[in-house]
Parts: C-alpha cells; structure tokens; sequence
C-alpha cells in the first residue's frame, strides 16, 4: 500500500507536461488553438486569417504571429497578432504587396522576420506599429521558411522552388549568396551555438548541414522520406526531422551529422481530406511542424492529416501521447506564458 501511494503521489506532482502554452495553427480551419500544456487542453480557439501556416513567438512569450498564407486559389497577406495570456487577438497587419507569407522568427519584442513567397522577400515587420520596415530580396522561388543565427546577423531562408537556401546579413540588408541543397529545400533551423544551418529537402530526401559563416556545406545526409521540417535540440546534439510520406522522425546526431534512428509516431489518417493542402501521401498522418520545450525533455509533432499533436519523449525516444487541437493542425510556437481568464483578475489559469 505504501508503495502504491508513494507511485501515486509521484505521478501527481511530476505530471506529464509543465504548465505552458503550445500554439497551433488549424490551416483548414482559419483558426489558431491554445492548448495549455498543464491539461492538455485546448483553452481558447481564436479566429485569423484564411490559411493560417506557421506560428511565432515573441521572445517574453506574450506575443504570438501567425501567417495568413491563404489558400491555393486566392493568395494571403495578412499577419495576425495575439496576446496569449489574454487569449485574444491584437491586430491584424496587412502585408500590401508582400503576399503568401510563410516563416517567421521574432528578433526582438516588436521586430519580426516573414518571407513572402511570393514577392520572393524577406521582409522584417514592426509588430507594433503594423508596418513593413523593409525587404531584402531572395530572388529565389518559394522563399518558405526562416531562421537565423542567435546573434540575429544573419538570416537564412528556404527556397522551395528552386532548391536552395539564401543567406541574407541582417545589419547589411543584403543577401550574401545562395546555397544549392536540393530539391525541394524547405525546413531550415540553426544550431544554438549558431556555427551551423541545417534544412531539409524533400524531394532529394536530404537534410543538409551548412556552416554560416562560410556557406560551405558541411554534409549531405540521405534521410527518407519527404523530410519537411528540422529542429535542432537546445544542447544543439541533434536535429529532429519530420518525414512526411512515412509519417515518422528521423533523429540525426548534429557533431557526426549522421542519421541515428527513426522515432515511429503513429497516427492514423483522417478520413476527410477536403481542404487539405497535403493529400498525395495515402494513409500518412503526415507529421510537419515540430516544436521542443526548452528544457529539451519533449518535442510536439503535429500531423496535418490526422488532425494531432504527438508528444514525444526526447529521453525515451517514443511518443507518450497526444494532443488535439483543430482541422490540418502544422505550424506551432511554444510560449512559457500561461493562458489567463479574460478578466485577469484572480491571476489564475483558466482550465
């Protein structure tokens, strides 16, 4: 008995997930979830804009961008700002010009990065104030993801089209050259320590390692099959990568930049593929979006096609459950803030 009780009390205070918020944009939906990460429940649903893609978060965690990337037939060029303890959205930013903005990454608490693929740009957005700042040209097609080094010098950006990646010096306002990674070159991250540049290409089935100072690429590493995102841990040991046809994560070793396994995250495929962006891939779940809880203990994969969020244990190497969140759930932003009732008077989460 005693055992039992001390097994039961042990469950209750470690808990499965510390209190956080994860942000999840619903792309059929038009719709981002906040699911608190203490319940795992979804604690607010927020209208944005049509097609919503990718998610950032600002760096005290109460700020959060989403894309308005539209859909196949009628291109986005809207940016939606929301205050996450409050649960509620802040403005809307129109983009002008700048249209199907995708990746994004906060520089600071009112300064943002977005590409525009369609514009072929990097534009850096004033969150504050609503307005475009300025633009630096990719002249790649498809310019999709961003990332940049933690010294925010240099900013690197995915070039779905033409299968390359552009370095862009961020005091400059200028790109200093473009990287060939393969066919499809799409999720891109750059290690903490900011040496190196990873992105994967989905067509080639790479995931290729660039130093970001030189833009010499380091490695070539084979990885099957339709690798569409990469994160790289916070110890910077190794990078995650959702695979998309086989409906799993590869985990490859950062130092000998060397596939190490592959993480089984099984999910079955929704029924429903009405409005779907991504329905080539048969019964795939089709993971995409990863984000990992900065202690590094726990990654968050959200399968577009089954309508999920894996949680996977970084330790362990399985998944040890799932979340819900809204119709074609991909891109995602972790935020450390909780979600507070609207009133905000008692200070207390609301469940």
């Amino acid at each position: 008995m005693l055992r039992i009780f001390i097994l039961a009390v042990s469950l209750l205070f470690t808990g499965p997930l510390q209190a956080a918020t994860l942000i999840v944009a619903n792309k059929a939906e038009a719709t981002v979830s906040l699911v608190d990460l203490g319940s795992g429940k979804v604690v607010s649903t927020l209208p944005v804009g049509i097609g919503p893609h990718e998610v950032a978060v600002s760096p005290d965690g109460r700020q959060a961008l989403i894309a308005n990337y539209g859909t196949r037939e009628k291109e986005g060029s809207t940016l939606t700002l929301i205050d996450v303890p409050g649960a509620k959205v802040l403005k809307t930013i129109d983009l002008g010009g700048y249209m199907r903005p995708h990746g994004m990454v906060f520089l600071d608490a009112r300064r943002a990065l977005v590409t525009s693929e369609a514009a072929k740009t990097l534009i850096e957005v004033d969150v504050v104030d609503g307005k475009v700042l300025r633009g630096v040209g990719t002249g790649q097609e498809v310019s999709h993801m961003v990332a940049v080094t933690p010294d925010h010098s240099r900013a690197f950006v995915a070039n779905i089209g033409s299968g390359t990646m552009t370095a862009i010096d961020l005091k400059a306002g200028k790109p200093l050259g473009n990287v060939q990674t393969g066919a499809g070159t799409e999720g891109i991250d750059v290690s903490p320590d900011g040496r190196q540049v990873w992105v994967t290409s989905r067509e080639a089935n790479t995931v290729v390692a660039v130093d970001t100072q030189t833009l010499e690429v380091l490695a070539t590493i084979p990885v099957e099959s339709f690798p569409i995102r990469v994160k790289i841990v916070p110890d910077g040991r190794r990078a995650l990568v959702s695979c998309a046809k086989s409906g799993d994560l590869a985990v490859l070793e950062v130092a000998e930049r060397k596939l190490e396994r592959r993480v089984p995250v099984p999910v079955p495929a929704v029924a429903d593929k009405e409005k779907r962006l991504m329905t080539q891939f048969g019964d795939s779940s089709v993971p995409i979006g990863i984000v990992v809880t900065p202690d590094g203990k726990r990654a968050f994969v959200a399968h577009a096609n089954g309508d999920t969020i894996s949680i996977v244990d970084l330790a362990e190497w399985k998944r040890v459950g799932s979340l819900t969140a809204g119709k074609e759930p991909d891109g995602m932003g972790y935020s450390q803030v909780d979600v507070f009732t609207r009133e905000g008077s008692s200070g207390s989460p609301a469940r």
